[in-house]
C-alpha cells in the first residue's frame, strides 16, 4: 500500500509540474470566471437562472472537453514511461506491476477530477458570497456525474496505454475513441433509425451504452425532469426508467465501465513485454 501511494504521489507531482495540467485547470477555471463575467447568473433561459443557469452551461461544455482532455493527457501515462525508459527504471525498484499500474491510475484520477470539481465548487462559493440561491441537489448530483465520467475515460485511457508501444499511436487511438463516441455513434444510430433497420428501442439502448450520451441525458434530466428538449427519446427513457433510477444508472454504469477497462488494461499490461 505504501508503494502504491508513493507511485500515486510521484505521478501527481509530475502532472502538476506539466504544462498540460496548468492548461487543464485554466480551461475549467476560466470557463467559470468567464460565465460570471458575462453575467450568466443574471440571465434567464428556458426558466433557468442564477447558478442553475451557470451549471447548465458548464455541463454542456464539460461533456465535450472533459473526455478528450482525460484521454490525451492520460493515454501516454504508461506508453510515455515506456518510450523514455522510465518504466524500466521504476521497475528496478522493489515495486510490483500491480502497485505501479494502480498507483498511476490513482494519481492521474486526482489530477483529472479535482480541477473540474474545484471549478464548480468555486462557482458555488462565489454564488453564496453574492447572495445567489445554491442548487445543492444539482451540485451533488453533478459531482457524481463528473466522478463517473472521469472514471470511465480514465479506465479507457489506461486500457489504451497498456497495449500501445508509442505515444503517437496512443494519441491517435484516443482521438478516434473521442470522435466515435461524440459524433459517429450518434450519426450511425440516427441513420439506422431513419432507415428503420432496427427497432427504436434497440437503437436507443445502444446509444445509452455510450458514457457520454448517458452523461448528457442525465445532466439534462437534472434541469428538465420531463426531458422535453429531447423529443421522442424522452418518452422511451421515461417509460423505461424513473428519473432517480436513471440518474443512479448514469453514475454507476460509467464507473463500472471504467473499472472494467482498467482491469482489462492491467491484465494486458501484466502479460505483455514491458519494455
Amino acid at each position: 500500500m505504501r508503494n502504491l501511494s508513493l507511485i500515486a504521489y510521484l505521478d501527481l507531482k509530475e502532472s502538476i509540474r506539466a504544462k498540460w495540467f496548468i492548461v487543464y485547470s485554466l480551461v475549467f477555471g476560466g470557463m467559470i470566471a468567464l460565465f460570471f463575467i458575462a453575467g450568466v447568473t443574471q440571465s434567464q433561459v428556458m426558466g433557468f437562472s442564477g447558478l442553475s443557469r451557470l451549471l447548465l452551461m458548464y455541463i454542456q461544455v464539460t461533456i465535450v472537453i472533459l473526455p478528450i482532455f482525460i484521454l490525451i493527457t492520460t493515454v501516454r501515462s504508461i506508453s510515455g514511461d515506456r518510450d523514455t525508459h522510465i518504466l524500466e527504471y521504476m521497475l528496478s525498484f522493489p515495486i510490483s506491476l500491480k502497485q505501479y499500474y494502480w498507483g498511476k491510475i490513482l494519481g492521474r484520477f486526482i489530477t483529472v477530477f479535482l480541477p473540474v470539481f474545484f471549478a464548480m465548487f468555486i462557482a458555488i462559493i462565489y454564488g453564496a458570497l453574492i447572495g445567489a440561491s445554491i442548487p445543492w441537489d444539482i451540485f451533488f448530483l453533478y459531482t457524481g456525474l463528473l466522478f463517473s465520467l472521469s472514471s470511465a475515460f480514465l479506465g479507457i485511457a489506461f486500457f489504451i496505454s497498456s497495449f500501445v508501444k508509442t505515444s503517437e499511436v496512443a494519441l491517435g487511438i484516443s482521438f478516434f475513441v473521442w470522435i466515435f463516441l461524440l459524433a459517429f455513434i450518434d450519426i450511425a444510430l440516427i441513420s439506422l433509425m431513419m432507415q428503420n433497420r432496427f427497432d427504436e428501442g434497440v437503437i436507443i439502448a445502444i446509444a445509452l451504452l455510450n458514457p457520454m450520451e448517458i452523461f448528457r441525458v442525465a445532466a439534462i434530466s437534472l434541469f428538465d425532469p420531463s426531458l422535453t428538449v429531447m423529443g421522442p427519446v424522452a418518452f422511451y427513457i421515461l417509460d423505461t426508467f424513473k428519473q432517480t433510477t436513471f440518474v443512479l444508472f448514469s453514475i454507476a454504469y460509467p464507473i463500472v465501465l471504467g473499472v472494467a477497462f482498467a482491469f482489462l488494461g492491467y491484465t494486458i499490461f501484466a502479460k505483455k513485454d514491458l519494455v
